[in-house]
């Protein structure tokens, strides 16, 4: 994965690069127990200091994103991103409670539809 940071965004660099771990951890680009580069090198790459880098992987960490291994790196957690898990579950719930309920689907999807926009 190749990472970019945009100097004149007002996003901090350490959450640039949390951004993008995450978007790929989602979409599926980053997959569990891919490894991430080592800080050191990446703040190299991208001419940060290393405090930089580390703070967004200790964040990611801290997200249940990431999973650091000690000299083995730091590596996508095999759980993927708790963002993401959290809304799943919530989703499920969802799905089980309007089924419940006797609601068909599409009055279900309306009922998220309405509730997005609001």
């Amino acid at each position: 994965m190749e990472f970019s940071i945009d100097s004149g965004s007002a996003t901090p660099p350490y959450e640039q690069i949390r951004g993008q771990v995450r978007d790929a951890v989602r979409s599926g680009a980053l997959a569990p127990g891919a490894k991430l580069p080592p800080v050191r090198r990446l703040a190299e790459e991208l001419g940060l200091a290393v405090n930089t880098v580390a703070r967004a992987y200790r964040e990611l960490e801290a997200d249940g994103v990431v999973e650091t291994r000690g000299r083995n790196g730091t590596v996508v957690s095999p759980h993927g991103d708790a963002t993401e898990r959290a809304a799943q579950q919530a989703a499920g719930a969802y799905v089980e409670t309007v089924r419940r309920l006797g609601l068909p689907d599409v009055e279900a999807r309306a009922l998220i539809d309405a509730a997005l926009r609001t």
